[in-house]
């Protein structure tokens, strides 16, 4: 699945892959769920293609100029959730029911890379466990997307309206509603941008980490390394690399999130193994984070976010907190150069940890503050201290 003339498109040609699905190259990646970037493989899991369809295009006809903007639900979502970030509500919260859970990855890349530039953005956040009132600070939107029947987050919701959070209900009546989601987010945040008076069809920034991942490849090709950095500090076999000064691990993750000011957030970006461990561990962490500060905190396995939050990270107020976590690989594994082919000039790991150092220097270079923690054999364990600190 890919746009015409593409490189995979060219290697489909050359392997004669069973079949190629070439999209519309106007339709940008994170606007793609409609077209065969998402049908491709919702079809061959099973998904009836028509209901889904059947069920964004209605939403596309109650969104469209046909109808009063006070009656469309994209032009009111769009609204609250510009308007609202520029009176300084600027994290939205997506709650799903359980079953719609992934759905809030989409939004996530949607929402970061369409309003992230200019010095402006919408920060979503997902997965966060819903906490209660209290957790929150005063630079939240929450959008609650129901399933008929599921009342799993109705108190904890009911709670942060009482408290004088805005809160969005999004009702489906089933799991076929999320193609009338598609179109529904894509188009609020269209919205959104022309509130905040940004393009929602650009990403000038994801392209800087790319830049520097690059410049660190060519040095490994070079050099046969990648640039080395001198930790600040090693302790507990972490290594910790930024501007910090600290006598222990703990003492330097809470000497960089006390930098936070109002409106900060904290952005966990792990080029580790995903494991349902270090799922879980990352996911404690963060929590132990909120409680800490307030400040809304997300995090996401490297590089799929270079190409999504990347770019708010980089072109927003520059508000964000990144901690970067590294580890060494449990294995590695060649690239191959060619396709069939053994010589590889370069295996998974050093990939990695290229597009971690090149990210490191895009956000330095952006005036971003940054800190990194390379756990080194022991990921689970290097987790559970930054979680006792």
């Amino acid at each position: 699945i890919t746009d015409p003339g593409s490189k995979l498109d060219a290697l489909a040609k050359a392997l004669d892959f069973r079949a190629k699905f070439l999209s519309d190259p106007n339709i940008g990646g994170r606007y793609s769920a409609l077209s065969y970037f998402g049908l491709v493989p919702a079809g061959l899991i099973g998904v009836d293609l028509n209901t889904l369809l059947d069920r964004a295009m209605a939403m596309a006809e109650t969104c469209s100029a046909d109808h009063p903007t006070a009656q469309n639900p994209g032009a009111i979502l769009g609204a609250v959730m510009g308007e609202l970030a520029q009176q300084g509500r600027d994290k939205i919260t997506l709650i799903t029911s359980p079953t719609l859970t992934s759905f809030g990855d989409w939004v996530e890349q949607l929402i970061a890379e369409s309003t992230g530039k200019e010095g402006k953005g919408i920060l979503p956040v997902v997965g966060e466990p819903v906490g209660s009132p209290g957790d929150y600070g005063p630079d939240r939107l929450f959008a609650y997307l129901q399933l008929a029947g599921d009342i799993t987050h109705d108190a904890a919701v009911a709670a942060l309206e009482a408290a004088g959070y805005p809160v969005v209900r999004v009702p489906l009546a089933d799991r076929y509603d999320l193609g009338a989601q598609y179109f529904l987010w894509e188009l609020a945040t269209a919205v959104a941008s022309v509130h905040l008076e940004i393009n929602p069809f650009d990403q000038p920034n994801v392209e800087s980490a790319k830049v520097q991942a690059r410049k660190m490849v060519t040095e490994y090709h070079e050099k046969g390394k990648l640039p080395t950095l001198t930790p600040a500090l090693e302790s507990d076999g972490i290594a910790v690399y930024g501007d910090v000064e600290a006598d222990s691990v703990g003492a330097a993750l809470r000497a960089f999130i006390d930098q936070g000011e109002s409106r900060a957030y904290i952005a966990v970006m792990a080029y580790i193994q995903p494991t349902t461990e270090t799922d879980a561990a990352l996911l404690e962490l963060c929590t132990h984070l909120r409680a800490a500060t307030h400040f809304a905190v997300t995090t996401g396995y490297g590089p799929r976010f270079l190409h999504s939050t990347g770019q708010l990270h980089k072109g927003d107020g520059g508000n964000g907190l990144f901690i970067q976590i590294t580890a060494d690989a449990p294995q590695d594994v060649a690239i191959p150069d060619k396709p069939g082919e053994s010589a590889s000039a370069m295996s998974f790991d050093v990939l990695k940890l290229a597009q971690a150092l090149g990210d490191r220097q895009a956000l330095i270079e952006a005036n971003r503050r940054v800190i990194r923690f390379h756990l080194g054999s022991d990921t689970v364990g290097g987790l559970k201290t930054l979680i006792q600190a």
